[in-house]
């Protein structure tokens, strides 16, 4: 994550070690994966592997080669092959793309230049170069494309490929269930993090009502009871949207939940596991979470609640880039980065909390709110409209994405921040999502 503060040389290392640690993710990604592997589509979710290497350098030669250094492109023909809104994800396999093997000289060849531009570049003046802005574009983009392949990799058959440490349990300490916070304005995105996105701008003041919000996301063995006090049976318990998708899609548990033999267990990146209990339940579309909030008595957070509950500091009334505030996060702060194959127990990173006592609003799970995808007051796309602007709902129409914030265990610290929005089908569960609960809190807290 950026330090805003850098020096020109401070800047010029931290830009190659961002692209560096995403590109050495995208090779643990891809490397311990055979030819065959990486060209299969191993969900209609999802492009190959092979793909998504090969995107990731065209887009770093697009914005950095050509857009930043002025060059020409370096292999025309292929562009079209790259162009993520060319080409659904369902057409991907049948069109001519580089092999794996072409994919990662290509990455070599472009990654090589990419490091010579970093070298001689200004950065500053052009909007572009300010802060190294393109810069930190690519890297994001690449690390949203490994948690993209690591979603595959979770959807793929076979045997596991990928080994890493379990997160620590969580200290043990009583918290309470949920956290009250006040009524009162609160600044809501961001005119000063030097790679926000176009979305998470501008900064503007939200006023909102007390609310309270659960202190940690909804466990494992909180959902469980939902499932068991037949939740997804009762269609009281579901939106009219959801209760049709529930029944079309035959939804009975969360994706990669199995009951054998009396025992619910999950898969997690191919290994069975018992279901552990205190882990963030993950894997459910926005619709079920919905559901367990309603049938829990309470509702899911708007993204306002979610961004004021993250970075609203009572004691000195402004918001903090973090939780815990303004350093970059490190391993006791949140589980990111793919640091861990999974979420930590609910409760953890104690010195990741926010001012109010929330805990692990970064990393861990992504979590859906009750929001639409929509632009803030005085939105401006940029540097291209496809980024954001257009996944808006057209003017009378309804929005088709719902909301969700705070990064997953797959999200790399450069992808992540207080204001970062994500966004989705409310259909979607393939995804590393969950989510925690709020409600009315009324006019005296």
């Amino acid at each position: 994550m950026l330090n805003p503060d850098l020096t020109d040389e401070q800047l010029r290392a931290s830009i190659a070690h961002e692209l560096l640690t995403a590109r050495d993710r995208t090779g643990g990604l891809t490397d311990c994966l055979d030819d065959n592997e990486l060209t299969t589509q191993h969900s209609t979710l999802m492009s190959p592997l092979v793909w998504d290497l090969a995107h990731i350098v065209n887009q770093e030669e697009l914005w950095l080669l050509r857009n930043v250094g002025g060059r020409e492109s370096m292999y025309p023909q292929i562009d079209p092959l790259y162009d993520a809104f060319e080409h659904p994800r369902s057409e991907r396999p049948s069109l001519p793309l580089l092999a794996p093997a072409e994919a990662r000289a290509y990455g070599h060849e472009v990654r090589g230049r990419v490091l010579d531009l970093l070298d001689g570049v200004r950065l500053t003046g052009a909007p572009l170069l300010e802060a190294g802005f393109a810069f930190g574009l690519i890297a994001q983009h690449e690390q949203q494309h490994d948690e993209t392949m690591l979603i595959t990799h979770q959807l793929r058959a076979g045997a596991a490929v990928l080994t890493a440490p379990a997160p620590p349990p969580a200290p043990g300490d009583v918290l309470p269930a949920e956290v009250v916070i006040a009524a009162g304005p609160f600044t809501m995105g961001t005119d000063t993090e030097p790679w926000a996105l176009d979305n998470e701008r501008p900064a503007h003041q939200v006023d909102l009502p007390a609310f309270a919000i659960d202190t940690v996301p909804v466990s494992n063995a909180d959902y469980l009871r939902f499932v068991e006090d037949g939740g997804y049976e009762q269609p009281s318990w579901w939106s009219p949207q959801g209760w049709e998708h529930r029944m079309a899609a035959q939804l009975s548990a969360p994706l990669f939940w199995t009951h054998e033999d009396g025992q619910w267990l999950r898969r997690r990146f191919g290994r069975t596991e018992d279901l552990p209990p205190q882990e963030p339940v993950l894997h459910v579309t926005w619709y079920e979470a919905d559901a367990y909030a309603r049938w829990a008595g309470r509702r899911l957070p708007t993204e306002a609640e979610w961004e004021k509950a993250a970075r609203y500091d009572p004691a000195t009334g402004r918001s903090r880039r973090f939780p815990w505030g303004d350093a970059a996060p490190t391993e006791q702060h949140a589980n990111l980065g793919q640091r861990h194959l999974q979420p930590a127990p609910v409760g953890s990173y104690p010195e990741g909390a926010s001012p109010h006592g929330v805990r692990q609003l970064i990393g861990d799970v992504w979590e859906w709110t009750a929001s639409d995808f929509t632009p803030y007051p005085g939105f401006r796309a940029w540097p291209y409209r496809e980024y954001s602007e257009v996944f808006f709902p057209a003017p009378g129409e309804a929005a088709p994405y719902k909301v969700l914030r705070g990064g997953s265990f797959a999200v790399a610290p450069v992808a992540c921040r207080g204001t970062f929005r994500n966004w989705d089908y409310p259909i979607r569960r393939q995804i590393f999502a969950g989510f925690r609960t709020a409600r009315d809190a009324g006019s005296g807290a």
